[in-house]
C-alpha cells in the first residue's frame, strides 16, 4: 500500500552553530521538536561543552546570503513542480511551506544542496565550509488548515521580516 502524501510540509533548518543544545534561547533535539511544546533546558556547561566541538564560527545569513537562499529555493521549487507557499529566510535559519509528491527529508536535502550551490555560483557564501546543521524539522501538514497555520508562522510569527516569500495563488 502506499504512503499517503501529506497536503503539505512545513521544512526547518538551521545554519551551522545556531541554537546550540543548551543554549539560553532555547533549542530542539527529537524529543523536543513537537510545536507548542518546550525546548530543551537551558545548561550552560552543555552548550560551552557543543560550542567547544565546532569545527568553525556559526554561519551566518547576511541580507545577501539570504535573499540568495531564497531565490534558490524558489527556483528549486519552480523547477521541480512544487508548490511553495511560503518562505522565509532568516539570520540563522529557514522555514517553508511547500506542497510537494516526494518525501519531505528529499525537500529539505535538496534546498539545502541548492542553496548551497546559489551561495557558492554568487560569490556571497564566505569561506565557511559547513553552512548548515545535520538535518532539521520536516513536519507533516495532512489538511488546508494546518497548511495555513504553518503559512502563518512562517510570515507573520518570525519577528522582523527578512527575506520573505509568500506564494500570491494562496494555498488554494
Amino acid at each position: 500500500m502506499p504512503t499517503p502524501i501529506p497536503f503539505a510540509y512545513f521544512i526547518t533548518f538551521t545554519c551551522y552553530g545556531a541554537r546550540l543544545h543548551g543554549d539560553e534561547a532555547g533549542s530542539a533535539d527529537r524529543n523536543h521538536n513537537i510545536p507548542g511544546t518546550p525546548y530543551l533546558a537551558p545548561n550552560k556547561s552543555k552548550s560551552l561543552f557543543k560550542a567547544r566541538l565546532m569545527k568553525q564560527a556559526p554561519y551566518e545569513l547576511n541580507l545577501q546570503r539570504r535573499d540568495t537562499v531564497l531565490q534558490a529555493i524558489r527556483d528549486l521549487c519552480l523547477r521541480r513542480g512544487w508548490k511553495l507557499l511560503a518562505a522565509h529566510v532568516r539570520s540563522n535559519h529557514v522555514h517553508f511551506v511547500v506542497s510537494a509528491q516526494v518525501v519531505p527529508e528529499r525537500v529539505m536535502r535538496d534546498a539545502k544542496v541548492q542553496a548551497s550551490r546559489a551561495l557558492d555560483r554568487t560569490g556571497v557564501a564566505g569561506l565557511a565550509p559547513r553552512r548548515w546543521t545535520r538535518h532539521g524539522s520536516t513536519r507533516y501538514l495532512w489538511k488546508a488548515e494546518d497548511a495555513r497555520s504553518a503559512v502563518h508562522y512562517v510570515l507573520r510569527e518570525q519577528g522582523e521580516p527578512m527575506a520573505v516569500w509568500e506564494n500570491p495563488t494562496g494555498i488554494g
